[in-house]
């Protein structure tokens, strides 16, 4: 998810736009107006589509890493790209979700927690890389994002899912709040670093 901010060999001599990595992360993006689209009509075949097209989204958060990594294509656009569609990709699924009841009475607070922390986590990391700082990634919060991408796959599927599986939604609810725990233990540590960073900014 984390990409380095200079540009490195291995474009070709193309334009940075079009580089593997972040026409990946651009299909994220695009992805997000589909899916919502797609959750708003009604029919199971919609909604499996849906679910299709967020596994696919989610899956290139984790290849286009990879692939800027193993083509030496990692870009500045890419660094900026990369947070925003995965918070557009979490944001607009945590939305629908609520908006069409598959999340509902008190697990919206889970919902609500996940949206919180990527705000606050957002506006800290703007500021901290306006002062050349940055928190590395922890491994509990790789998990969180992946159990985060599940639950949501989970939720996604709906009563079609529910038709196939029962209880399915039961799995993913709680899966939800897992992720909603994980959420504010991370972005607990993140804001501790980055508040600790920004008082030592002050006091220079």
């Amino acid at each position: 998810m984390n990409k380095v901010i200079e540009a490195e060999n291995g474009s070709g001599g193309r334009p940075t736009v079009l580089l593997l990595p972040n026409l990946l992360t651009i299909a994220r993006i695009a992805a997000v107006p589909l899916i919502v689209a797609l959750l708003l009509i009604d029919g199971a075949g919609a909604r499996w589509t849906a679910l299709v097209l967020f596994v696919a989204a989610a899956l290139t958060d984790y290849v286009d890493g990879y692939v800027a990594r193993k083509l030496s294509q990692r870009s500045a656009l890419g660094v900026m790209l990369d947070p925003i569609a995965d918070k557009l990709l979490v944001a607009a699924a945590l939305v629908m979700l609520v908006a069409d009841g598959t999340i509902a009475g008190v697990h919206v607070i889970a919902a609500v927690v996940i949206l919180a922390r990527e705000v606050l986590i957002s506006g800290l990391r703007e500021y901290l890389a306006g002062i050349s700082f940055e928190v590395p990634v922890s491994k509990l919060a790789k998990w969180k994002t992946a159990i985060q991408l599940v639950a949501l796959s989970v939720l996604m599927s709906g009563q079609a899912g529910e038709a196939v599986a029962p209880g399915v939604l039961t799995i993913g609810t709680a899966m939800l709040w897992l992720a909603a725990l994980l959420t504010v233990t991370t972005g607990y540590d993140y804001l501790k670093t980055g508040i600790a960073r920004v008082i030592a900014e002050d006091d220079q």
